[in-house]
């Protein structure tokens, strides 16, 4: 964050100074939330949720080294040589102090919005754009109402294009976060159950998601999954410019040629407006195409070659548990994609792990969240699926998990094993890992599945 005065940051929050502090020329140059980690100079802003009041932590936040703080109530007392300024809600200055801070930097921003695939675009856009330009971009999963300002309170000078991720649990988060960020460019990666236990229907979602466009900058350029039903509902009704990617051949932007090396790595040849060329994609699932073309239009868009677009998607890394593909001796291979899960995802991973080499495969798979009275069935169908995906073992964890353990016996899954707990699934790893055995384990966020991972890593050896 470059240096704004106290001054400054007043007329950007509509506060008031409190106290006896009274140099307003004096500078901050960094935001942060957490009094845990504060650093000296810093400006904390305590946040409030259904569990916590940060309040509680402002006296240790300045003693800390923070130089102020926002709150929303007037003090008992006030340490010295320390700034408060009053605001009505801590949340809506920290948006507002963003906005300010982002109208310094008048480039062009990116908003990727979506069921799925959220965070493995805004990777792959990012890396393809970083072949030409200097980008800012939404740093893991901070996609939320706190993560998108904080993201944007991290612009420099050197900053050419920002590539942000927009995620929303409920109506009203993206059109919030739209009028903060005003994209001049946004994709949507498709419509699917993730948080449907809040809207009910894939049209509540749509609807929710498109929420993305009230604040898109006039003339903003979208970019679509073509292969998605209810987002082609969407070019026609809105005055934007509409670009749609994916596998059908009257698409804009099209895969073709799709191969997998079965072990970290595909090639296909990418088809545009202005011709055809190839790339090799250093990731695992056919559903890999649609970030791949998203990143290929948005470079096209923002004047890249083909050759630098193909450099682009060769130097994406994903996130850290986003299908992380870990080689182990004996040609042991572990997927490791526990971010998060939902029915979508869920099928994806399934599928990326019938495709990947090795002569065992086995999925470690818990519980998906946020489904609502829909979660018995979408649990059964990823068990039906493991049948039809030829997946010879199951290890499910979890209460949800049980209902994918029954359609998966029921699917004819050859090795299906229930445990109710992580603690119970590690005895049954170390049966069932052997060589040449490929292990999916993935699973909603809440359920750290990622515990499992460092277990397998225990129990096999380093490559």
């Amino acid at each position: 964050m470059e240096p704004m005065t106290i001054r400054e940051i007043l007329e950007a929050v509509h506060g008031s100074l409190l106290g006896e502090f009274g140099d307003l020329n004096r500078t901050v140059a960094r935001v942060e939330t957490d009094s845990r980690t504060i650093h000296a100079g810093s400006l904390f802003i305590p946040l409030s949720g259904e569990r916590f009041d940060g309040h509680a932590y402002i006296n240790s936040a300045l003693e800390g080294g923070a130089a102020g703080c926002f709150t929303q109530r007037e003090r008992e007392s006030y340490l010295p040589g320390k700034f408060y300024i009053k605001v009505d809600s801590t949340q809506r200055a920290l948006r507002d102090l963003a906005k300010y801070y982002k109208a310094k930097f008048p480039i062009p921003v990116i908003a990727i919005t979506g069921s799925v695939g959220k965070t493995t675009t805004k990777d792959m856009v990012a890396a393809v754009l970083g072949e030409k330009y200097n980008v800012l971009k939404t740093e893991g999963n901070l996609n939320n109402e706190i993560g998108v300002p904080t993201t944007l309170l991290r612009l420099k000078p050197e900053h050419q294009l920002a590539v942000l991720e927009l995620g929303m649990n409920h109506a009203g988060e993206i059109d919030y976060l739209s009028a903060l960020v005003e994209p001049d460019v946004v994709l949507m990666t498709n419509i699917g159950d993730s948080h449907i236990e809040h809207f009910g229907s894939r049209e509540k979602i749509l609807e929710a998601k498109s929420e993305i466009f009230h604040h898109a900058k006039p003339g903003a350029l979208a970019v679509l999954n073509g292969d998605d039903p209810l987002l082609n509902t969407l070019p026609g009704k809105l005055p934007f410019t509409f670009l749609r990617v994916g596998a059908e051949a009257e698409l804009d932007y099209r895969a073709s040629d799709l191969e997998s090396d079965g072990k970290s790595r595909l090639t296909c040849r990418v088809c545009t407006p202005k011709g055809a060329f190839p790339v090799e994609i250093p990731a695992l699932g056919d559903h890999m195409i649609y970030p791949t073309l998203m990143a290929a239009a948005v470079g096209e868009h923002f004047g890249l070659t083909p050759d630098e677009i193909a450099s682009g998607v060769l130097h994406f890394a994903p996130t850290k548990m986003r299908m992380n593909i870990l080689h182990r001796q004996d040609n042991i291979t572990i997927l490791n994609d526990t971010y998060n899960a939902n029915p979508q995802s869920m099928r994806a991973a399934v599928q990326v792990l019938s495709n990947a080499n090795g002569e065992h495969k086995i999925a470690v798979l818990g519980d998906m969240f946020e489904l609502g009275p829909l979660a018995p069935a979408l649990h059964a169908g990823i068990g039906e699926y493991l049948g039809k995906a030829g997946i010879q073992c199951l290890v499910a964890v979890g209460e949800l998990a049980k209902h994918i353990y029954t359609a998966a016996q029921e699917a004819g899954v050859p090795q299906c094993f229930y445990c109710e707990t992580k603690e119970q699934a590690k005895p049954v790893l170390d049966e069932l890992v052997k060589p040449d055995a490929t292990i999916l384990v993935k699973a909603s966020r809440g359920m750290a599945m990622e515990e499992l991972v460092e277990y397998l890593l225990t129990i096999t050896k380093e490559a």
